[in-house]
């Protein structure tokens, strides 16, 4: 299958063979103007500018007639599988509830795992893929799952699975992520050794054994898992070969950020409390500076300081946290709009950080985010507008006309 895109007005995200985009050189976009693409065989074949359009057969050519194409955003965190809705603990905050009052009195992800142990696996999927396919709609070409409202084997398991069907089914690229640590169940409220040991020791096998994960994810944070109850997972998921993630500093300054660098985690999540000491821990490793705005948004918390991470050298990602109580929503574009007007990002800066460094926290840098020959050809193709800062200007309207997705129009 050959898919030519002509009269395209700005090819933008045109690849620098950087692994990701940190620091000064997040406020570069690399774009060409009045350009071409080939996909051949679902990967980019080759593009150009439209004054030196080669002769090829194609088996389907599109006219951007001036809209703009962009690599497909790569959303690295998402917990998209959930049975239901929290719009009631929307209303509790407004009135006054803090996250951690309302998680205290049962809600929060405690809600979130009574109702989906309710929810057979059958109705869990159908919900999950409709959610898929709206964010596939706003431009989203690879996206990261996790599990983390079971809270115990059945549940988990079953989270996992369901990811699983998703990855066979969908046409973009998912990563699995296993969460038992995301809180401690009802039934483990007094006894947070046994939760940890039920992880550990009977958890963990299987989620392997299935390969059912691609990563495991802890809540490093207080009220919820330690530092030293971190390590401890971190070391024991080691053994079956998964690599960390961190849901790391997202209420209080928790060594979540220091724990992940020592684990040599793919990404630390959440940031909303960065200082010069998880600066310094970051700077030099691999490990990926993942920002949530949108649940910073929605929570009414101090935003992440984006600037002062890139200012000091480092990348930054942006993600959406897609869940159904702290951000209920997985729309890329305007969490675009938030990371430029709350966390002073420019334009390019965002698009980076949801592109190329989306690509890289889930270790996808060399298959997605950016326009290189031989990546997969996961395209956006805009509708109308004047450039990509556009984007996030135009904020509540999906800029999206079409999706690419393997090089096939969708």
């Amino acid at each position: 299958m050959r898919l030519l895109i002509t009269n395209i007005k700005q090819l933008c995200g045109i690849d620098t063979d950087k692994k990701r985009i940190a620091g000064k050189d997040m406020a570069t976009l690399s774009c060409m103007e009045n350009a071409w693409l080939l996909a051949e065989d679902g990967l980019i074949h080759s593009y150009g500018s439209m004054t030196d359009l080669p002769f090829r057969k194609v088996d389907q050519t599109y006219n951007a007639d001036d809209r703009l194409v962009l690599p497909a955003w790569c959303d690295s965190h998402t917990h998209l599988v959930f049975a239901a809705s929290r719009e009631h603990e929307f209303v509790d905050r407004i009135k006054g509830l803090s996250y951690e009052e309302i998680a205290r009195r049962g809600g929060g992800i405690l809600n979130s795992a009574k109702k989906l142990n309710e929810t057979s696996a059958g109705q869990l999927y159908d919900q999950s893929l409709e959610r898929l396919h709206k964010v596939m709609a706003t431009g989203t070409g690879a996206i990261e799952i996790k599990s983390g409202y079971g809270l115990n084997e059945e549940g988990e398991l079953k989270m996992l699975k369901v990811i699983r069907k998703l990855k066979e089914k969908s046409p973009i690229p998912i990563k699995a992520n296993f969460l038992a640590a995301h809180a401690y169940p009802i039934d483990y409220k007094e006894n947070k050794e046994g939760y940890i040991n039920l992880i550990i020791k009977q958890l963990l096998p299987k989620v392997a054994g299935e390969g059912l994960a691609d990563y495991i994810d802890v809540f490093c944070e207080e009220g919820f898992f330690s530092v030293a109850d971190t390590e401890r997972i971190l070391e024991a998921a080691a053994k079956y070969g998964l690599k960390p993630k961190i849901h790391a500093n997202q209420l209080h300054y928790s060594g979540g950020v220091q724990v992940g660098v020592k684990h040599k985690a793919v990404s630390v999540d959440h940031l909303e409390c960065v200082g010069d000491a998880e600066i310094e821990a970051l700077r030099g490793s691999d490990t990926m500076p993942t920002l949530l705005p949108g649940a910073a948004f929605f929570l009414g918390m101090h935003y992440q300081p984006a600037r002062k991470i890139i200012d000091a050298g480092l990348p930054v990602c942006l993600a959406t946290d897609y869940n159904p109580g702290s951000c209920p929503s997985g729309n890329v574009p305007l969490l675009l709009t938030i990371a430029c007007t709350q966390l002073k990002m420019t334009p390019e800066e965002a698009i980076n950080a949801v592109t190329l460094n989306g690509a890289a926290a889930m270790e996808l840098e060399n298959e997605l985010g950016t326009i290189k020959i031989g990546k997969k050809a996961n395209l956006i193709i805009t509708q109308k507008i004047p450039n990509f800062a556009h984007i996030p200007y135009d904020f509540g309207n999906n800029p999206v006309e079409k999706m690419v997705f393997s090089g096939k129009i969708a």
